[in-house]
Order: structure tokens, then sequence, then C-alpha cells
């Protein structure tokens, strides 16, 4: 994750939100062409864009591992967002002007080493540390800002493993599980 300054931040935004009125009039992910944006956007980065309507989320997608350019991978993500997160309805042109929009930098994951369920809510930090959950055919994240909402490493983790269809069972060796960083920013109102 490389530092970015507050003119870059913007211009990711107003990218992210030019990629969802663009699908709204196309059908469609914006094509991009890396050639007119700086350097720092057509290296690799993984990013989550998260959509919210009056507070609450209207779509998130994201990737975990970069695998292209973060330019690019924040106008699929917006789009994906808007019309392809199967928890909501694909966004409507109404909706635009009413839509706030977060993206989120992911640095890579690290592994957690741990010998029970209590190890490793102990080994947490809350309001920093996304996380990944996965074995048994199953895997979901939550991302930091999700701390927000489950402030309880208990409730986090519950939530989590509700989310990959873990159910209430104790986290076992079967189990793996990673830690990552963001750098998030958002629209200002």
């Amino acid at each position: 994750m490389s530092c970015m300054n507050e003119l870059e931040k913007i211009q990711l935004l107003a990218l992210a939100r030019a990629s969802i009125q663009y699908g709204l009039e196309h059908q469609e992910v914006m094509p991009l062409d890396l050639e007119h944006y700086p350097q720092i956007y057509a290296a690799p980065g993984a990013s989550f864009v998260t959509l919210q309507k009056k507070g609450e989320l209207r779509g998130c997608i994201g990737t975990l591992q970069a695998y292209q350019a973060l330019a690019l991978d924040i106008v699929q993500h917006a789009h994906g967002a808007a019309f392809c997160d199967p928890r909501f309805p694909k966004v409507v042109s109404d909706e635009l002007d009413g839509l706030h929009i977060e993206i989120s930098i992911l640095g890579p994951s690290s592994p957690i080493i741990f010998e029970s369920e209590a190890d490793l809510l102990h080994q947490l930090v809350p309001l920093k540390d996304g996380l990944t959950i996965e074995g048994l055919g199953h895997k979901a994240t939550f991302l930091p800002h999700v701390w927000h909402s489950l402030r309880e490493p208990e409730a986090f983790l519950a939530h989590l493993k509700s989310k990959a269809g873990l159910g209430g069972e104790p986290i076992t060796a079967a189990i793996s599980a990673y830690r990552y960083c963001v750098a998030s920013f958002e629209e200002r109102d």
C-alpha cells in the first residue's frame, strides 16, 4: 500500500463514481486507458468499493489479492458494488446522487497462527485488523471498518463465521485465518 495524497484519493473516488454512472448509461464496465492516469494508479492493487445510502450498506465488492492495476480494480469493483452484489438490487439512476462511496486499498495479508478460537480472538486488533477465515469449503472476510458496528472481537468473529457459512461451532485447525490492514478513504459530504 503506497501513500496517496488527497488529490489522488479524490481522483479515485471520482473514478469510482464515474464507473457507476457509466454502468447506468451503458450496462457494462467502464473501459479504462491507463496511459491517461498517474503511474500510482497503474501499479497492482487490491481494493474494495463500499456503497452506502442514508448510512446503510448498499453494496460492497472487492478482492483480497492484487492482480491488476489499482485504477482498473476500482472501476470494476465500483461497478460490481452497484450492479452485481447479490445482497442488493442493482443501483438505479435515481439513487446515484444519494450514494456515498468508500474505497479500501488492502495491504498484503498474513496468516494468524492460533491454537484455539480464544487464542485467535486474543490476537485480533479491533479497528485495525481486517480478517479472512477460510476452510472446509468456506471463505469470508470483514474489512476493518466492520469493527465500528461489531466492536467486540467475539461478535466480530461470530458474524464473520456466519457470513462464511461456518455457523456457531468453534474455529478448529481446519480453518485458516489471515489479517490485513487497509488504507480507506471516502467521499466527503
